[in-house]
């Protein structure tokens, strides 16, 4: 049906006024924002451009001041201040805490990250990695931002191999104290946000030497510059100085000789050196211990392909609005100039990519629900937990690699007012860059998520190499990987529902998903079993590498489709629903057709199917091209906050 068949008179939305939101727009808000709409509206009602929105002009001194100040004001207020303890000051769950992330993320980035550094990295690891004692030494200053902090875990010789990380933490057992120190030029720490202007502490990760036994990597609080920021005595910080963006963020390096820090500064929840001197720990397993501790900050990962989404969310909006006040060339006969989204051309730069910012909003919103679900947990469910770090990868990767190639069109959607920095779009392009290699790099994230599907998710991923991960395929149990995600009663009904292979059914957007992820995933299981019994096994491994990353992408794209179905189940407004069902319509063929190669070579469907689907989006691109500014109001941006001169 059409969009338009059953809409009620109040949803006939007409071009809204400068600021404010039509009737159809609001629900699709209500709808994206789901469980966190309370939250994100708060944001919408109090939260003003002046607020968190940076002017692109401004020097890196003007930008650090400017971000810090902003952190303080708006923690003040109580806002990006959830997923710490209430006791110390939190307002908030673990999963609101990703809701006002991504909030933040729709004004600038940099104060994002600064709030990321401060809040999610820092003071995440005293929260997570801490016991109560550290929680009230530390995370009351830490919330107001009067103690400032760096997750100081990066280093110049050692990016995503952190288990090989050569910063020492070593028991000086006669004192009673741990001495960090960096033994190597290559052990200085790197890209450290607040190390090279704000920071006062740091949560510092090194090998943790006791008793001359290396117990693996922990983490231990380090003061760095005294609270005039003045450095402290044996620790050096650097400045990274200019960057390719996130100019707000004051990145730097920091190296440590021989300091000093009492035995309680050690993160100890999941081991340390007790008042006797000996370490303990109740993780007897040395990698278990490593990625048990890494896995209790998994959250910024999610919140980090959250932000991504959110500046994405943003990068549409502007080049949307503008394509529906822009005109170029006229009608021939008519002499009226041709709105730029009546193109079929720019409908389809904009509108299948607005189509994905619904599909990972929703994603996003289950995957923070699955981190309160396992942080409620408190580690009784390991099974959930590794779950949530599978599809934390996978999301992160697709989100950030997304709104890098989305933006870049967003700004081309705009022509050369898009390439003006007063429009927006180039910092958010500089400042998102980023985000595909910090917080984990996207191509080694992907291979993460392929080991976990080979795996079923019951193993850690450090537990083996890709020689071990190889072996063990050899014994997968195959189709558990299947697993339904939450919408899984709902799938099964329309699965069972309807046998149509029509290119507009639902069961066959969903089959030829699944189809994708299983055939991938199993025959990447075949080749790693060769792989393990091949005479140069690394070689053989190596060769499976992109078919690794094919694999988690077939995987995520599948958890995404289904998350957009279920996010359609729980709209109560049929008409609100009607529209949502047509987007993910969109999100599906057209994630279909761009992988049709691996369809067609793998015989799924012919050139007439091929050419069916296009003409399918082709179409879809021109009945939402009437909800376009709608359909961008949904996506939450206020239209002050996009601070846009073409919009004005």
């Amino acid at each position: 049906m059409t969009l338009t068949a059953d809409a009620p008179q109040t949803n006939q939305a007409a071009p809204a006024a400068s600021g404010r939101v039509t009737a159809t727009g609001e629900a699709l808000r209500r709808a994206l924002d789901g469980p966190f709409h309370d939250v994100k509206q708060r944001w919408r009602t109090e939260v003003t451009a002046e607020d968190f929105v940076r002017d692109p002009e401004w020097d890196i001194p003007t930008a650090r001041a400017w971000a810090l100040e902003k952190l303080v004001d708006l923690a003040g207020r109580e806002f990006a201040i959830a997923g710490f303890p209430e006791a110390q000051g939190g307002r908030g769950t673990q999963a609101q805490s990703v809701a006002h992330f991504e909030m933040l993320a729709m004004g600038d980035l940099s104060l994002t990250i600064k709030s990321g550094v401060q809040h999610g990295l820092w003071g995440g690891a005293i929260t997570n990695l801490g016991t109560r004692w550290h929680h009230e030494t530390w995370l009351p200053d830490t919330i107001t931002g009067k103690a400032t902090g760096c997750f100081a875990m990066t280093e110049l010789g050692h990016g995503s191999d952190v288990q090989s990380i050569e910063t020492t933490i070593t028991w000086i057992a006669e004192d009673g104290e741990f001495e960090v120190h960096s033994p190597t030029p290559g052990a200085t720490k790197a890209y450290i946000g607040n190390a090279a202007q704000h920071g006062k502490w740091a949560a510092v990760f090194g090998q943790l030497i006791v008793d001359g036994e290396n117990q693996g990597v922990h983490v231990a609080v380090v003061r760095i510059r005294d609270e005039d920021l003045s450095p402290v005595s044996g620790v050096t910080c650097g400045d990274h100085g200019h960057k390719g963006g996130l100019l707000g963020v004051d990145n730097g390096t920091i190296t440590f000789d021989h300091v000093r820090v009492p035995r309680t500064h050690l993160l100890d929840k999941f081991g340390g050196v007790g008042e006797d001197g000996v370490y303990h720990s109740a993780i007897e397993s040395k990698n278990a211990r490593f990625f048990t501790m890494l896995g209790t900050l998994v959250r910024g990962r999610i919140c980090v392909g959250g932000g991504a989404a959110s500046a994405t969310r943003k990068a549409l909006s502007i080049a949307t609005r503008y394509a529906l006040k822009r005109t170029q060339f006229r009608q021939p006969g008519l002499g009226e100039e041709i709105l730029l989204l009546d193109y079929q051309t720019h409908q389809r730069k904009l509108l299948p990519n607005i189509a994905k910012a619904y599909a990972y909003g929703f994603a996003q919103n289950e995957l923070a629900l699955q981190l309160q679900r396992v942080t409620d947990a408190e580690g009784a469910n390991p099974v959930a937990a590794r779950e949530l770090e599978t599809r934390a990868a996978g999301m992160k990767s697709l989100l950030t690699r997304w709104a890098n190639d989305t933006i870049q069109v967003a700004r081309e959607a705009c022509g050369g007012a898009g390439y003006l920095s007063e429009n927006g779009l180039t910092m958010l392009r500089q400042d998102a860059d980023v985000f595909a290699t910090f917080e984990g790099d996207n191509t080694v994230l992907l291979q993460l998520v392929a080991k976990a599907l080979l795996l079923d998710y019951k193993k850690t991923w450090g537990d083996m190499d890709m020689r071990g991960t190889a072996q063990a395929t050899a014994r997968m149990i195959g189709g558990t990987f299947l697993e339904r995600t939450t919408a899984r009663a709902v799938i099964d009904r329309i699965l069972a529902g309807s046998k149509s292979k029509d290119v507009g059914s639902r069961a066959w957007h969903i089959e030829m998903f699944e189809d994708r992820e299983k055939h991938t995933v199993e025959g990447l299981a075949k080749r790693m079993r060769a792989a393990a019994k091949a005479s140069d096994s690394f070689a053989a491994v190596n060769a499976c590498q992109q078919h690794m990353l094919a694999a988690a992408r077939a995987h995520t794209d599948r958890v995404v489709l289904e998350a957009f179905i279920e996010g359609i189940h729980q709209c109560e407004d049929r008409y609100i629903a009607s529209i949502l069902g047509k987007v993910c319509d969109l999100y599906a063929l057209a994630t279909i057709e761009e992988n049709r190669g691996w369809y067609m070579e793998h015989e799924r469907f012919d050139g007439a199917r091929s050419k069916a689907i296009t003409e399918a989006v082709d179409a879809l691109c021109v009945e939402l091209r009437g909800k376009a500014l709608e359909l961008v109001e949904g996506l939450g941006v206020e239209e002050a906050w996009l601070n846009a001169a073409i919009l004005r």
